[in-house]
């Protein structure tokens, strides 16, 4: 796979700091039934990192800080954590939001079949990928049947409560280019899934995401491979926008991974670019957050950040502007 981050390191990107800590954001893992195209974290089914209970243990500190109000998991897929179900009932205990970043499919796969109900039952909040409502579309990014899973998937969750009036259930869905350009809009996006996975398959959902591919692992080694990796940067910078830095992630949110380590968001995460320690300058743990005062300090930056000020922005919560 090649490597973007020489690409990247040297940046202008505006400098920007953090605010108070909101969101943990927490990667458990690598391990995921699913070999998507448009990846950033590499994840698949034989890789072995997975978080372990100690630095689980240090999450549930964290949750307990008064400001931080939502717990966001990924992966991976987080569910294959053995610890996955263990720290969202914990979590939910100390009335911390949780979000359960879902690839849908994992909700099908053998010993995962009760997994749907436990969500609902803990009343976790789903954000799940759906790269397109398009069949081909899907399946050329995420592999051959996943669509039709997916489907199956999102019935399922219906069934529940998720997705529907007057539940507590919510129900995300996220839309990601299948090449390299800009997310449209997404209210007019999310109209048009809304109209055709009704009328195709009775399916509802609450609202709609749009994230922005960044030029990193996967999705970056295929630009340079195509030869498109400086056209899509060029893109990425021509279409920035400053009202767009007010709302980055990285201000209110950590980005934690499977070793506990910190990082300004889950991008920086896969470039190797760590919180370092305010005093200490060694790499940041999950271990040492309650103790160190994190607010003001310089977000880590480099020129993969204009994917999140590109257009209408983008974030793990969807457009920004």
């Amino acid at each position: 796979m090649h490597d973007t981050w020489p690409l990247l390191k040297t940046t202008d990107f505006p400098n920007v700091s953090r605010t108070s800590l909101e969101i943990l954001q927490v990667n458990l893992g690598y391990l995921c039934n699913q070999s998507c195209l448009h990846c950033h974290v590499a994840a698949g089914p034989t890789r072995k990192e997975l978080m372990q209970q100690e630095n689980i243990r240090h999450i549930l500190e964290v949750l307990s800080k008064p400001s931080v109000h939502t717990l966001d998991l990924t992966g991976g897929a987080p569910e294959m954590n053995p610890m996955f179900r263990e720290l969202v009932v914990a979590a939910r205990k100390l009335g911390v939001n949780v979000i359960d970043r879902c690839n849908l499919t994992i909700l099908l796969e053998p010993g995962y079949e009760d997994t749907a109900e436990f969500l609902a039952d803990n009343e976790v909040q789903i954000v799940a990928s759906l790269p397109c409502y398009v069949e081909g579309n899907v399946d050329s990014q995420r592999g051959k049947g996943v669509y039709r899973k997916s489907m199956q998937a999102l019935k399922r969750l219906n069934q529940l409560g998720y997705g529907r009036e007057g539940s507590n259930l919510t129900l995300t869905l996220v839309y990601n280019p299948t090449g390299p350009y800009l997310p449209p809009p997404q209210d007019r996006l999310e109209e048009d899934y809304k109209q055709f996975l009704a009328a195709k398959f009775d399916i509802v959902f609450n609202q709609l995401f749009t994230i922005t591919n960044m030029p990193i692992a996967r999705f970056g080694s295929t630009l340079l491979s195509k030869g498109e990796f400086e056209n899509y940067m060029n893109l990425l910078k021509d279409s920035f926008s400053a009202a767009n830095l007010r709302g980055l992630m990285c201000l209110n949110q950590l980005s934690i991974d499977w070793e506990g380590y910190v990082y300004d968001c889950d991008f920086n995460q896969m470039l190797n670019m760590n919180i370092r320690h305010p005093v200490k300058q060694h790499k940041l743990h999950i271990s040492e957050v309650l103790e160190t005062c994190l607010e003001k300090i310089p977000v880590s930056i480099a020129d993969h950040c204009y994917g999140c000020t590109a257009g209408q922005g983008s974030s793990c919560g969807g457009a920004l502007g």
